[in-house]
């Protein structure tokens, strides 16, 4: 998508110079791509790497320094690409290994890096390791998985003769039986996703090999799928069964396990040590804590650069994601303020409010409706200015909202559609009730494509998209934000920019204030030469309230505000309008 001046080939060469002098990657901004969802240039329905690359231009004036991009290599597709049968070659789906080269040198040469994503907690059921792991008992790759007999006593088979009574992070039991061999296998996820054996170092041998292999072709680093798993309880205890079920969480025995620090810290040997440029890592670690946190991302340990934690994203549901609960905005800004305090002194925070596993961040956390636009932009600010490094998920820059789902047709998540298969099989859910709480918090509200303009494929493709375009796309799109000085895309320029610009961003300590306040989110970033102060109004009312400041606010300049008028003043008493959000600066 070509945009207003960026053409310009002065602009593009300096971008890029200053991205080679700033070696600091705690400055740097990372765009996630959903490649199914991003663009697609064959007219397939489905999005690729060449339409990735159609897009550069976009990304890079809207000034992000990394692109994560979700998996694209090999795969059936039962977790939509999270499922690899090949580490070393690109699913036809979504183009070729030549594709792929071109956009990392399309990418290198506008100064911006690739982040690809890393799956090796699991592979696909079709992947050669696995097909020979299943093909006998003596196979030399057998104990590359997690095979083991039916519990004694029982008949193998069937429900409750599995080896554990564990339950799937996508329903049912963690086991699957293996008829011609007579025993079960593990995995974590689907049943098409069996867990490789780290215990076993010709796995870790292998995944290392294939990790150096994609950064000798010019990968800049990984983002690494549910890495804190891959380290497993090897006596396999029982757990809590869920009341009226055979099966339970297992989370406890397969969740930052015994060896997880072990088996990083020999990656980091083994893969990333020496390298010329800084190797981006970032740990997917569900339940993770923050004393874990601490020792993951440790510089000294030399293990991870910072992880991507669930405390925030889990506020709002209770036992399972669709078992919804009203989220409080002091407890928010409180799990927030937790990381940012516990990881001030070492390691790094990842800052995100939506990916391609939650919902719609504005439909979730922000208003939706008559406030779209501003809640976006506020909780941009607010996400921004925290410390550590944000993430972008495609379509918050144009403040994308949740999709009208209404039918479970809608839906194409296995998460989702097993879920649902499962409480209609066991008949005690109201699956009318059920499709509500689908409908706000399914994953495929984050998947639905992104929309570039508003004509009827959205710009995204010229056939039938994999999954509906959000109808809103005619009024939200790139084509009437790019340029448009009151957009949502021009605000996350801005706090970008800021970013690149302020060291009080990146360096600052963090102190909030006015916790318990039930609208207002304000916090201070304090550097060795400016201070920052940050207020957000999270409320469609106006909310007027005294800040915890000294006199030499009242003349703080006004770095960015997310709303026309007249420039505020923090003092002597804050008021903001509904989900108005201000920075200040003073030296």
């Amino acid at each position: 998508m070509s945009q207003p001046g960026l053409s310009e080939t002065g602009e593009r060469t300096g971008r890029a110079a200053d991205h080679e002098r700033a070696e600091d990657w705690r400055r740097w901004v990372v765009y996630q791509v959903y490649p199914r969802s991003f663009a697609d240039s064959d007219g397939d329905g489905v999005g690729d790497l060449r339409g990735v690359l159609r897009h550069l231009d976009y990304l890079e004036h809207l000034g992000v320094d990394v692109v994560w991009m979700s998996p694209v290599y090999r795969s059936p597709m039962d977790d939509n690409g999270y499922d690899i049968s090949d580490y070393n070659d690109i699913d036809p789906l979504f183009g070729t290994l030549a594709d792929l080269d071109e956009l990392i040198a399309e990418l290198h040469s506008r100064g911006m890096r690739l982040v690809m994503d890393l799956v090796v907690n699991h592979t696909s059921d079709e992947h050669p390791w696995f097909i020979e792991s299943r093909s006998s008992r003596d196979n030399p790759k057998r104990d590359w998985y997690w095979w083991r007999d039916a519990r004694p006593g029982t008949t193998p088979g069937t429900a409750g003769a599995e080896p554990t009574n564990w339950e799937s992070h996508f329903s049912g039991p963690v086991w699957a039986w293996d008829e011609a061999t007579g025993q079960y296998y593990l995995h974590i996820f689907s049943r098409k996703q069996p867990d490789l054996n780290w215990e076993n170092p010709e796995v870790r041998r292998a995944v290392y090999a294939m990790m150096r292999w994609w950064l000798d072709r010019g990968v800049d680093g990984f983002r690494m799928d549910v890495i804190n798993m891959i380290s497993k309880d090897t006596s396999l205890p029982d757990t809590e069964p869920r009341p009226g079920s055979l099966y339970g969480p297992g989370d406890q025995y397969f969740i930052c396990g015994p060896r997880n620090h072990e088996f990083l810290a020999e990656m980091y040997r083994e893969v990333f040590a020496g390298r010329d440029a800084h190797v981006l890592t970032v740990g997917e670690m569900p339940g993770v804590t923050v004393p874990e946190a601490v020792l993951f991302t440790d510089p000294e340990r030399h293990e991870l650069d910072m992880v991507f934690q669930f405390e925030h994203v889990s506020l709002d549901f209770g036992t399972q994601r669709y078992d919804l609960r009203g989220l409080k905005l002091p407890a928010l800004k409180a799990s927030m303020a937790a990381w940012q305090a516990g990881l001030a002194d070492r390691g790094w925070n990842s800052l995100y409010f939506g990916n391609h596993d939650q919902p719609r961040s504005v439909s979730r956390f922000g208003d939706d409706g008559k406030y779209r636009v501003a809640s976006a932009k506020t909780l941009a600010t607010v996400l921004h200015l925290h410390r550590g490094t944000p993430y972008v998920y495609q379509g918050d820059e144009l403040g994308m909202a949740n999709a009208p789902f209404a039918a479970i047709a809608d839906y194409r998540d296995i998460q989702a559609l097993n879920f649902y298969a499962d409480a209609a099989a066991r008949g005690d859910v109201d699956l009318t009730a059920l499709l509500v709480a689908m409908a706000r918090m399914s994953r495929d509200n984050g998947r639905t494509p992104v929309q570039w303009d508003a004509s009827p494929g959205a710009g995204f493709t010229s056939g039938t998209p994999w999954i509906a375009i959000n109808p809103d796309h005619v009024e939200f799109n790139a084509a009437t934000q790019v340029s448009d000085p009151g957009s949502v895309y021009e605000h996350y320029r801005q706090l970008i920019a800021l970013r690149h610009t302020d060291p009080v961003v990146t360096e600052g300590d963090f102190k909030l204030l006015l916790p318990d306040h039930p609208a207002i989110w304000a916090f201070l970033r304090r550097g060795r030469d400016a201070e920052l102060l940050v207020a957000a109004n999270f409320s469609a009312d106006v909310a007027k309230v005294p800040l915890p400041l000294d006199d030499g606010w009242a003349d703080a300049e006004v770095v960015l505000a997310n709303l026309p008028g007249e420039l505020l003043r923090p003092l002597p008493d804050l008021e903001l309008r509904p989900w108005e959000s201000v920075i200040w600066r003073r030296s």
